[in-house]
Order: structure tokens, then C-alpha cells, then sequence
């Protein structure tokens, strides 16, 4: 007729502090167990019926991402030791070209990391601001937000370095084979990861993006705002590309983590006829992309901005003369074209910045949050912001033509700095290239239709694709 009373181990954590007696809940007791670990009665012992209720320890947010940083410093540190002291373990006469090897290999991805980096603060301050971003790249709900694109970035991050710290301690100590499959293993990851088939990983970004490549490099359909958006970027990253270009040449002839550092190069070297083809890849394609839409609009202001990605080429073609023709016969003739078409193409490619892909009349809304910071008040419709953009601009597009030419580049710190540069430009040029595209939908649709597309777009309850 009667249960018999639940008994709770005196060994439980939950109930029993050391050295205190086994305690028995009656079944119609209502019992509070505090986080210390005390009990006491909640309720009438006749009329309560509640169930049993534990109250558990969880870690603040702020604990968390504290031991996150602790973890990420020990990380860094680790790897800056293992790194320098494997630097340090080679003789002197080879240091350099060791570095120079290792820098090859893993530059890229570096860069690659960075821009994703920029990226995730250029979508932070559009979801911070009034521009819709997702509208402005026809973007469905399961858009990448600031904080997936962070995350990207932090793994890469965490990646790449680390890689590149096994291969110098591998190369230092010996294990060359070993060494020489930690960049292999690198890029091999890194592509399989971007062309993964399964519903994993954001697989609606990672295709989206594909196949916006896709149309950059065959351009034979109506182009859209994120095609000549993601070719624009790409014409920043070729350095990038043309160092891609290389690592994969001495992998494909199995020179890595060789001693035979001029072998390689007289096979994979600036010399190379693929490096300047690599390098005007993203610029033909983005001049076909204007001549695609003249076709389509018959606007004038197309064939122009194609005039503009055309005088990249003879940059680009005149700098890899150096190698096949005679000394005299460059420092005469071909460095003082080189030296021309350079001006022509920083200067004019300066001016469309400014005149047509910003649109000055347009400078007024990127910094301008909805809910207002430190940030937004110390930029938003300040006069500086707008002479430092302006003025960096000139400076880092004349700066860009010493990447674009490849007898520039023996210099790997220099040029990597540069490169570094450049994509801060990019960085800068994305908010108000965006703001203008963004300035233009608002003056040829309705405020009422966008704002109808928004709650749409907002209000959608399908699950977030990752």
C-alpha cells in the first residue's frame, strides 16, 4: 500500500558534502538542491507534487572565451618557438632560401586567410549598418553571417600556421619525405574541403561561390553584381594565384623540401611563362565581363571600364620581357614602357575608384550603425574618413604595380607586405562599392517593395545550412 522512501546514495555529489550523513526524500517532498550542495524543503509535504529539480553549473560566456584566448596565446607562442628554433637550427648560407622555400608554400593560404578575415569585419559592419547586403547579392537566408565567416578565419588560422611550423621542424630535423608532405596535405585538404558534394559545411555557400567562379572564368551569361564583385577581389589576389601557380609546379615535380633550390627555380621560376599568364587571368576576365555587358546594355561606361582592365596587360607582359631579352635592351627600351603603362594603369584605375565605383555623392551611410558605437561615431560623416580612403587608394594603387611585375618580386617580405596592402584597399574599397550598389536599388525600387523582400528574407524559419 505504501512505496517505500527514495534513498539517494550518500556518495552523490549532488546531496552530500563531506563527512554529512546519507539523506532520504520522501516522494511527496519537493526538494531544492542548491549549487553548494545544501537540501531544503519547497512547498507543503501533502500538496506537492513536483518533480525533482537540480540546478547545474554551467561556465559564463566570459569564462569561456577567456580560456579560448588563453589557449589560442599557447598555441601562437608554441608555434613561434618550434618555428624560430628550426630557423635557427640551419646553417646561415642556406637560412634564407629555406625561409624563401617555406614562404612559398604557405603564402597564399596566408593571404587567403587574411581576406577572409576582412571580410568578416566588412558583413559585420553591413549587419551593424543600413545596407542590406543580402539584398544587394541576391543572397537566400542561408547566407554566411560575420560570425561563420569568423569562425572560417580562425580556423584557417589556427591551420595554416600550424602546417607551416611542422614543415620547418620536420625539414630542420631531418625528416625531409615528412616535411614535404605537410603542404601537400595542406592544399589537398583545403580543396577537397571547397568542393566537399555533402550537405555539410555550409554547402550553399561553398556552391554559391563556385559557381560565381565559374561564371568569372566562361562569362557568357548576363553578368550580376557578385561576378564582377568577386572578379574585382580577385584581381587583387593574384598574387596569391601566381604563387598557387608555383607551389603546385614544384609538387607536381616533387621539389618540395628539396635542397635543389635553383633546380626548382629553373623549372617553377619567375621566368616561367605561366606566371604572367596566371597574373592577367582574373584581368581578361574581368574585361570580358564588361564586354558582356556593353552587349547587354549598349552603355558606354562599359567599354571604358574594360579600356581600364586592358591596360593591366602590358603591366604585366613588359615585367616578364626582363627575362627574355637582353639587359641593354630592358634598361633602354622596355623599363621606361613598363614604367608608363604602370602610371597609366594606377592612375586611371584610381579614378574609376572614386568617380565610378564609389560615386562621391554616395559617402554617407556605410558608418552610420543602427544602434550607435564608439566605432560608428568616431567614423560616420567624419571629413578624415573620406581623404583617408581617397588618399590611401592613390597611394597602395600605385604601390599594386609593384606586385603585377614579376621581375619585382625577388624580394618575398617585400612583396607579401605589399600584397597585404593591396587587400586593405580592397578591404576599404568593399564598403562604399557596396553602399553605392546599395544607394542605386533604393532609388529604382520602393522603399515599401524592399522592405516587404526583407521580412521575407528575415522571417523564413528554414534551418540554417551548416
Amino acid at each position: 500500500m505504501f512505496e517505500n522512501p527514495a534513498t539517494i546514495s550518500s556518495t552523490s555529489p549532488h546531496l552530500r558534502k563531506s563527512g554529512s550523513k546519507s539523506v532520504f526524500i520522501d516522494p511527496g517532498v519537493d526538494v531544492y538542491l542548491g549549487v553548494g550542495g545544501g537540501v531544503s524543503e519547497m512547498g507543503d509535504l501533502k500538496g506537492s507534487s513536483s518533480p525533482l529539480h537540480i540546478t547545474t553549473m554551467v561556465p559564463s560566456p566570459i569564462f569561456l572565451w577567456r580560456f579560448k584566448v588563453i589557449l589560442f596565446l599557447f598555441w601562437a607562442l608554441c608555434c613561434c618557438k618550434i618555428g624560430w628554433d628550426s630557423v635557427m637550427r640551419m646553417s646561415i648560407d642556406l637560412r634564407d632560401l629555406f625561409l624563401y622555400e617555406a614562404f612559398l608554400y604557405y603564402n597564399p593560404l596566408l593571404l587567403v586567410t587574411m581576406m577572409v578575415w576582412l571580410w568578416g569585419v566588412n558583413l559585420w559592419v553591413f549587419s551593424q549598418g543600413s545596407v542590406n547586403y543580402a539584398k544587394v547579392f541576391d543572397l537566400d537566408h542561408n547566407h554566411l553571417t560575420h560570425r561563420e565567416m569568423w569562425k572560417c578565419s580562425m580556423w584557417m588560422t589556427i591551420i595554416v600556421p600550424t602546417s607551416m611550423t611542422a614543415y620547418l621542424y620536420l625539414y630542420s630535423h631531418g625528416e625531409v619525405s615528412l616535411a614535404a608532405s605537410q603542404p601537400v596535405l595542406l592544399y589537398i585538404a583545403f580543396a577537397l574541403v571547397l568542393i566537399f558534394p555533402f550537405d555539410i559545411f555550409y554547402l550553399s555557400s561553398r556552391y554559391f561561390l563556385l559557381r560565381t567562379l565559374w561564371r568569372i572564368a566562361f562569362p557568357l551569361q548576363p553578368i550580376t553584381f557578385p561576378d564582377f564583385f568577386l572578379a574585382d577581389i580577385l584581381t587583387s589576389m593574384v598574387k596569391v594565384f601566381s604563387d598557387l601557380e608555383r607551389s603546385v609546379c614544384r609538387m607536381v615535380h616533387r621539389q618540395v623540401a628539396t635542397i635543389a633550390w635553383f633546380e626548382a627555380d629553373a623549372v617553377c621560376g619567375s621566368h616561367q611563362i605561366a606566371i604572367p599568364l596566371v597574373l592577367v587571368f582574373p584581368y581578361i576576365c574581368r574585361l570580358l565581363q564588361c564586354l558582356r555587358q556593353y552587349k547587354d546594355t549598349k552603355e558606354k561606361s562599359s567599354l571604358l571600364n574594360a579600356l581600364k582592365y586592358s591596360t593591366a596587360v602590358p603591366v604585366i607582359f613588359l615585367s616578364a620581357l626582363k627575362y627574355h631579352v637582353m639587359a641593354d635592351s630592358w634598361t633602354s627600351f622596355y623599363r621606361p614602357l613598363w614604367l608608363f603603362s604602370s602610371v597609366i594603369n594606377s592612375l586611371y584605375s584610381f579614378y574609376w575608384d572614386v568617380t565610378r565605383d564609389w560615386d562621391l555623392s554616395g559617402f554617407t551611410k556605410i558608418f552610420k550603425f543602427s544602434r550607435p558605437s564608439a566605432i560608428s561615431n568616431l567614423l560616420y560623416g567624419r571629413q578624415w574618413v573620406y581623404f583617408w580612403v581617397i588618399g590611401s587608394n592613390l597611394v597602395l594603387r600605385c604601390a599594386w604595380t609593384y606586385k603585377l611585375s614579376a621581375h619585382l618580386r625577388h624580394n618575398y617580405i617585400t612583396v607579401f607586405t605589399i600584397t597585404a596592402m593591396e587587400m586593405f584597399r580592397r578591404f576599404q574599397w568593399v564598403f562604399f562599392r557596396v553602399e553605392n550598389e546599395w544607394n542605386k536599388i533604393t532609388k529604382s525600387h520602393p522603399m515599401g517593395e524592399i522592405s516587404l523582400e526583407e521580412d521575407k528574407l528575415l522571417g523564413s524559419t528554414t534551418p540554417h545550412d551548416v
